[in-house]
């Protein structure tokens, strides 16, 4: 009843097309206009459906009380308060995916991951990037070329002071305040939202949404510049890219002719079958995200449909170690917005950490400040398949909570606070991931340009790329630009 729209009929993709995009993040979107621009024909597979934008209407879920419009085909989860919520069993927009010490955060809907993040776009710090590439990447090519390109197409900036200085962001004045405190210096963070939009929430004229900490199931007035505003538009309007929601990708294998096939089974938004088919084509691009690829890849070496695949596939996998962090006892601030503010950078410990301004949905003021904290940290787990489903083997991220919480009490003590929120949330919380980066890592698994080693016409080109990290950065940036490289490489060979 709320969202009519995605139980409308799906058209079905057509049985052969020279190039197929598995998924519509970050990767596949960019991938997908770049193809399409040089004139080639594009089926984009989407498992999700195609959620539509209104300034009114509350499309997506809300953040503090959640229903099946937010998850993907789960009934519950635990809250930030460390409260269960319950709800219906549905196709919603973001996959929470559990392993054994990990929850992996990944979209599920046209857009991708750009429709559940919080929209931070940051660039790393050069000695960040060449650490976590090991010379594989040259840094020079991506700051002049890449990241800008991006930034433009998505229209990237920081938070303007007349939305800084709203009452919505008083939770992001005092986590400056805080940090300014205890020696830091906050810097204005580079993020995707349009900052227009949010004044018309502000004045009433669309919709509150991200002015209320609407973020992680999307933002239905178009306050996120998600991909669904950007690239993919823009691809489709070439008329050669088309999108396919509600195309759940089970298997990919190579015929003898040297095509590939994908098997595809059609979905509704409540999760039934529809229909199965196989499709071919001449190039298929893996843009599924760090897991949904990685598996793809997996499956297919273990059932012998791409038995030359690489015994690496699957290694470097890793959290970018996330982790939320928590200070409580800081009233002032009873309505927390989605958007980022700032971020701190600390080099002083064994591991580099940021952390970012974050905020905390719902209300009444519980007094809570909270960051999204990132280490650059080395550790790294392996994607594989038991009992034909994809499972990690994870050391776990006590490393990065070891960096991240001297750091938090060393704020905390400045400013008179504690840390955590007793008895429920513990003061670094480092169990979740929404950046699960490594898998298919570059020059490993892939050329140095995301070519699949001994399968012409396979290419991985999303976050799988990344060695498991991004170097105390929000990935979505580095997996965009990484793209835009490998396929402007990839259109100009023609291989």
């Amino acid at each position: 009843m709320a969202v009519p729209e995605i139980f409308e009929p799906q058209p079905d993709p057509p049985e052969f097309s020279p190039a197929i995009v598995i998924g519509t993040g970050f990767g596949g979107a960019v991938a997908a206009l770049r193809l399409a621009q040089a004139g080639v024909n594009v089926t984009m597979l989407e498992r999700g459906s195609r959620w539509p934008r209104d300034p009114q209407r509350a499309i997506f879920t809300s953040e503090a009380a959640p229903d099946g419009r937010g998850f993907w085909h789960r009934t519950s989860w635990i809250s930030g308060s460390g409260l269960p919520q319950y709800f219906d069993d549905f196709g919603g927009v973001l996959d929470l995916l559990p392993f054994d010490g990990l929850d992996v955060w990944r979209g599920a809907c046209v857009g991708g991951g750009s429709v559940v993040y919080s929209g931070v776009m940051i660039e790393p710090e050069q000695h960040f990037f060449e650490a976590m590439f090991q010379g594989k990447l040259g840094y020079a090519g991506m700051h002049d070329v890449y990241y800008p390109r991006v930034r433009a197409m998505i229209g990237v900036s920081a938070m303007p002071d007349d939305i800084y200085d709203s009452p919505f962001f008083q939770h992001s004045r005092i986590w400056d305040e805080q940090v300014r405190n205890a020696g830091y210096t906050p810097q204005r963070v580079d993020t995707a939202w349009n900052w227009n939009v949010l004044r018309d929430e502000i004045a009433g004229r669309s919709r509150a949404s991200a002015i209320l900490g609407e973020s992680s199931f999307g933002n239905a007035n178009g306050a996120k510049l998600d991909l669904t505003q950007n690239y993919l538009p823009r691809a489709e309007q070439t008329g050669r890219a088309k999108i396919y929601p509600g195309q759940q990708v089970r298997k990919i294998g190579q015929q003898a002719d040297g095509r590939y096939v994908v098997t595809v089974e059609k979905l509704d938004p409540t999760g039934a079958v529809l229909a199965s088919r196989a499709l071919v084509t001449e190039r298929l691009f893996l843009a599924a995200g760090s897991v949904g690829t990685t598996e793809l890849l997996l499956r297919a070496r273990g059932d012998g449909s791409l038995p030359l695949l690489s015994d690496k596939v699957g290694e470097g996998f890793g959290s970018n170690a996330d982790a939320a962090v928590i200070r409580s006892g800081s009233l002032g601030a009873f309505v927390q917005a989605a958007p980022c503010a700032s971020r701190i950078v600390d080099e002083s410990g064994p591991l580099p950490v940021s952390l970012e301004n974050w905020w905390t949905p719902g209300s009444p003021d519980l007094g809570v400040i909270a960051s999204l904290g990132m280490v650059a940290d080395p550790t790294r787990g392996r994607l594989h398949l038991t009992d034909d489903r994809i499972a990690l083997q994870w050391p776990g991220n006590q490393r990065a909570i070891d960096a991240l919480r001297p750091v938090n009490d060393r704020i905390a003590r400045a400013n008179g606070v504690p840390t955590g929120i007793w008895p429920a949330v513990p003061d670094v919380k480092a169990s979740f991931t929404g950046h699960p980066l490594g898998g298919a890592v570059l020059d490993e698994v892939t050329d140095n340009h995301g070519r699949v080693k001994g399968y012409p016409g396979l290419y991985v080109i999303d976050g799988a790329l990344l060695p498991g990290s991004c170097g105390t950065a929000n990935p979505s940036l580095t997996i965009a630009a990484l793209a835009e490289r490998n396929i402007e490489a990839i259109i100009a060979s023609g291989s």
